[in-house]
């Protein structure tokens, strides 16, 4: 069974970027033709993992073959941005989670007694700002998934964490971060012989998927960018006064691109370690005397 575990519609909230966070969305796409998107593409399983909201639901909940998720934006003890990708949730688990998204320890804690499924996503792109060695601890200590291959990142950021995720045991995942609807479906995570979605659930869990698709690129994150302000301007007509900043967007995506690379070859250096060679200290499993490990 194939399914794209990193899927966002309108109700992903407004984007990130200072100023244009008032008026543009991170998605404009509606949950239904987004679920009609993933089904054309051959997906099997249908998720939607918005930012810090489950609304998408109501209009999906009756679609046998559809399960709710979300992408949680989280804070470390440390004071970083990080995003969870938290999947097969139900709606009351929607509020335990965001209840605690500010303490990550606390939040980590909940989805293990809940029995629910997390990975870290993009964990070596830039994205989500800073990084720092004990985020990397706690992701090697602490996460069961990894997502590994990104459909909106560098091929080099996914790459190394796939390293990652092999150097420490863990579960796979991956999916589009599709924010248009043009990228739906182009990369997503199979678990073969999984013939329902608890087993494919399962199968995820216990590290027996395989991943398919496309990285990101300059071409793509130059694309994805235009089409949104274009539909920025279509719900807003006003902001055609902006269209002149349009010009701008391919240097502002090779900017960011450059940002990407020199973020993976900084942590990736330091994180991703050779077969044979040690473990970082500062990563190594924490033990307890107390516990006698």
């Amino acid at each position: 069974m194939r399914c794209d575990l990193h899927v966002h519609t309108r109700h992903s909230g407004m984007c990130t970027v200072p100023l244009l966070n008032r008026v543009c969305r991170e998605s404009y796409s509606d949950p239904q033709p987004v679920y009609e998107a993933l089904k054309r593409r051959g997906m099997d399983l249908v998720t939607v993992t918005d930012h810090d909201s489950i609304d998408a639901v109501e209009p999906l909940r009756h679609h046998r073959d559809f399960f709710l998720s979300e992408e949680v934006s989280a804070v470390s003890p440390a004071g970083t941005k990080l995003h969870i990708g938290v999947y097969d949730i139900e709606e009351r688990h929607h509020t335990g989670i965001q209840s605690r998204r500010d303490d990550l320890p606390a939040l980590i804690a909940y989805l293990g007694e809940q029995r629910l499924f997390f990975t870290i996503n993009h964990v070596y792109s830039s994205l989500t700002g800073a990084r720092t060695e004990s985020d990397f601890a706690l992701f090697a200590r602490h996460f069961p998934g990894i997502e590994v291959l990104n459909g909106q990142i560098p091929g080099l950021c996914n790459r190394r964490a796939g390293d990652f995720a092999a150097r420490f045991g863990k579960a796979i995942a991956g999916g589009s971060d599709a924010h248009t609807l043009a990228s739906l479906g182009r990369t997503y995570t199979e678990v073969p012989g999984a013939r329902t979605r608890q087993e494919f659930l399962d199968g995820l869990r216990a590290g027996r998927a395989s991943l398919h698709g496309e990285s990101g690129s300059y071409w793509k994150l130059t694309s994805a960018v235009m089409e949104l302000g274009s539909r920025m301007m279509r719900e807003k007509p006003w902001t055609l006064l902006l269209s002149p900043l349009a010009v701008a967007i391919p240097v502002v995506t090779l900017a960011n691109c450059v940002r990407e690379f020199a973020f993976v070859y900084r942590w990736a250096s330091r994180t991703c370690t050779s077969q044979g060679r040690p473990i970082p200290g500062w990563i190594e499993p924490q033990r307890y005397p107390e516990a006698g490990v």
